[in-house]
């Protein structure tokens, strides 16, 4: 779309003494090329960098891809702000105990094991705790200094960010909260976000997170050197899963005035470090570009899926792909597992057991995941690594095929889980693996899978032929 032609959609925000948020407006689209003013006639005309801008505003761009990347790929927002963010004092490191976060994962802050994992949900701090200061590492691989890899964090909070703002320059975040709103403002403009939506934060912008529910928990996908985009379709067509203009940007708003001690909160190299300034980063009064912050509402997904026989490939629920150089590859793929009905004949439902080249991490949002009938809870997590076996727990398998071939089509419903997946092999933080949140017993649930075999002709029964035991 051309500039100041973007669609603007108004969603109605909750009642709340912060105005700012209870009536926030759109644009739509998918990496197209916005334009936004909070004051008329912010934006200049026919140039990007005028000697003097309208308002008296500098003009500023921030990159997202190299000056010279292909035209199709290439990210550049300009922002029209009351002051620069080149104002403020030297960064210093964060003095803190906060020293849970890895973006260079190597065997001194990180290990390697096949073994099938999964997570209880975390806890809600007790203490004061905000988005940066609740935000651990679980695993990840590559480095964000090489610019090729990913980590994927969880955070618990119970506090907005006060008179201060954070900015990942090691790669784009894509937070999937599980429980509580986010209020995220950005340079661009404010984002809402509720469970069952997510939001994705592009390197370099800064941004702050209110909590206006309270107490929130959820996941984060970093990818380090690339940026997530729409997967191809291929034979489905033109239409399907996850549509661009489902995606919702944000509008122009900002804030002029006077903050003493403000405190930038940036992440490089996977280290914390803050600079004060004078002033709010969100004093943007216009801004032009295609390279923003985004939500998208998950429930908007249009899945597909089998309609006669055999059980499809998780990578039919692909709503975003950050992908690799090598076609198909994906450095991560975000899928979902939404509400959908099961149609097919003669087949195994559930997902089949697999092994597997990419590693997959998996999240529930809420409900419960047609895998696993115990155990696997809203805010919990697995993971399982590359070529590690892994499928349907044992009450699911036998649940299954106790229904047979009449089991005649079903909704999954009340339910929704996703999956960060990468051709990476993730290294484990020590936090994770020695986390008390950590399922020790997780293996148990595949112990109970017996034999089902019988001979050509034989009729089974239970115990027939069980570990491999000879008929007399």
């Amino acid at each position: 779309m051309d500039d100041h032609q973007q669609p603007v959609i108004k969603t109605n925000g909750p009642d709340s003494s912060s105005s700012s948020f209870s009536d926030l407006q759109y644009q739509s689209g998918f990496h197209n090329h916005f334009s936004s003013e909070a004051l008329p006639g912010a934006l200049p005309h026919g140039q990007s960098s005028p000697l003097l801008c309208p308002y008296g505003l500098y003009a500023e761009q921030i990159s997202g891809t190299s000056f010279t990347s292909p035209r199709k790929l290439n990210h550049r927002t300009w922002l029209y702000r009351v002051k620069p963010s080149v104002t403020h004092e030297p960064f210093k490191p964060l003095e803190s105990s906060h020293r849970k976060l890895v973006s260079e994962f190597t065997d001194s802050n990180s290990s390697t094991t096949p073994t099938q994992l999964r997570w209880k949900p975390v806890d809600i701090p007790e203490t004061p705790t905000d988005f940066v200061e609740g935000l651990y590492t679980v695993c990840g691989a590559g480095s964000s200094f090489l610019r090729h890899g990913f980590a994927i964090h969880m955070y618990t909070a119970n506090k907005s960010m006060d008179n201060c703002a954070f900015c990942n320059a090691d790669g784009d975040f894509l937070i999937v909260p599980q429980t509580g709103r986010l209020w995220i403002t950005t340079e661009c403009g404010k984002l809402q976000i509720s469970p069952g939506e997510i939001a994705v934060l592009p390197q370099g912008f800064r941004f702050a997170v209110d909590l206006p529910d309270g107490p929130s928990r959820g996941y984060v996908a970093e990818v380090f050197g690339t940026h997530f985009q729409l997967p191809d379709l291929g034979p489905i067509g033109a239409n399907g899963l996850a549509a661009p203009r489902d995606f919702l940007v944000p509008t122009a708003w900002f804030e002029d005035s006077y903050r003493p001690d403000y405190v930038i909160i940036q992440k490089f190299g996977g280290e914390l470090f803050t600079a004060k300034q004078e002033f709010s980063p969100f004093n943007v009064v216009a801004w032009h570009g295609n390279y923003a912050p985004y939500k998208y509402d998950l429930t908007t997904f249009c899945p597909f899926n089998t309609v006669l026989f055999d059980h499809g490939d998780p990578s039919i629920n692909t709503v975003l792909t950050a992908p690799t150089d090598k076609p198909g590859v994906a450095l991560l793929d975000f899928v979902i597992f939404p509400p959908r009905w099961l149609v097919a004949e003669h087949t195994f439902r559930p997902p089949y057991y697999h092994r597997n080249c990419m590693s997959e991490f998996m999240g529930l949002i809420y409900g419960g995941y047609e895998a696993k009938a115990d155990g696997f809870l809203p805010g919990g997590a697995s993971l399982h690594s590359c070529m590690t076996p892994h499928g349907p727990d044992t009450k699911t398998y036998e649940a299954t095929i106790a229904r047979g071939n009449e089991a005649g089509p079903s909704r999954i419903s009340d339910t929704l889980a996703f999956m960060f997946e990468s051709c990476l092999i993730p290294r484990i933080c020590p936090g994770a693996l020695e986390s008390p949140f950590i399922d020790r017993d997780y293996y148990q649930c595949w112990i109970g899978l017996r034999s089902h075999f019988a001979r050509e002709g034989a009729s089974a029964k239970d115990g027939d032929f069980q570990n491999g035991e000879k008929e007399d």
